[in-house]
């Protein structure tokens, strides 16, 4: 019986579908449902990946359609990064239609999410990977969720380390700060997987390849469509790629492996330093400012990178 009961928001995107992947074949999961956001590709691709893998992969989870730009009305969406995940967000790997035969559920995401948290009190986690925004809805729709959401479990920021859209930011967040300091700041338990860990977490060509032998047509559609974003990191790995997303997959269902520091976090949505996410440490003692009175969250600042990466080749191989 599943331990976890799961919302996967998300912008599909190679390491997305990776993610996906994991949290469907894993049995202690309990995939409720999928949200889609722009990011790595415009919110009517990603929707449409999303459905795709799901009919592709026999996902039974339902495909809520999420938000297409920005909380901010002054905040514009540069172009997708086309040269990280392909033209059609899924590493331009051959087979994905320009429209699918199944239709997402009629609900947008902000209510879908309200709807399943409500649906089941303390139960589930929200595994966030793209931008913050419809959890942001969410919260503005209804703000009781806040109290009723087990965990959010992001994959995003860059604490103590440099970003990867500027020094100071991580892409997930500097596209929509502001949902980002909604999400930090509200009362309820976030779990921040950032850059910090996940670049310590790489999959090289050959294990793909591994995995793809042993696991099925699953796992060889995911081998096909990684192999563009493994040459996209070619500059900085050799031969391989991060796995961002499934690091917060991971944590759901082994914490253990990661080692966590708590207090107060706030995104910066202005200058030049836009979209850095910062974390006042618990016991830490500063002039009056942003920190004061907010949540402590816990921020991953270690992680067993070879156990992490044993269960994600484990899972999607099926071993």
């Amino acid at each position: 019986m599943a331990q976890h009961k799961v919302i996967f928001d998300t912008d599909p995107g190679v390491d997305d579908a990776m993610a996906l992947l994991f949290l469907d074949l894993h049995p202690d999961i309990d995939l409720l449902g999928i949200t889609t956001v722009f990011g790595n590709a415009t919110v009517e691709t990603t929707t449409r990946n999303a459905l795709f893998l799901k009919q592709l992969w026999n996902i039974d989870a339902p495909v809520a359609r999420g938000a297409g730009r920005a909380i901010h009305p002054d905040r514009i969406e540069g172009p997708p990064p086309t040269f990280v995940h392909g033209d059609n967000g899924l590493g331009n790997v051959a087979g994905v239609p320009e429209t699918v035969s199944i239709e997402p559920d009629p609900r947008p995401a902000a209510q879908f999410i309200v709807d399943i948290i409500r649906a089941n009190p303390g139960e589930v986690s929200i595994v966030a990977v793209g931008r913050m925004t419809n959890l942001a809805l969410a919260i503005a729709l209804a703000p009781d969720i806040v109290d009723l959401v087990k965990q959010v479990v992001i994959m995003g920021g860059a604490f103590d380390v440099p970003g990867n859209l500027s020094p100071a930011a991580e892409a997930n967040i500097i596209g929509d700060p502001e949902a980002a300091d909604t999400i930090m700041t509200a009362p309820w338990k976030v779990v921040a997987i950032g850059l910090d860990v996940t670049h310590q977490t790489i999959m090289t060509r050959a294990e793909m390849a591994e995995i793809a032998e042993v696991g099925g047509p699953k796992a060889q559609f995911l081998s096909d469509l990684s192999q563009f974003y493994i040459d996209f990191y070619s500059h900085v790995i050799n031969d391989g790629m991060f796995v961002h997303d499934s690091c917060a997959a991971v944590y759901v269902v082994a914490p253990e492996l990661f080692t966590m520091r708590r207090g107060a976090v706030r995104v910066s949505c202005e200058g030049i330093a836009v979209g850095q996410t910062i974390q006042k440490p618990d016991g830490t003692f500063f002039p009056p400012g942003p920190w004061d009175g907010m949540p402590s969250q816990d921020v991953c600042v270690e992680i067993d990178a070879s156990a992490v990466m044993a269960l994600i080749k484990r899972t999607i191989s099926g071993r």
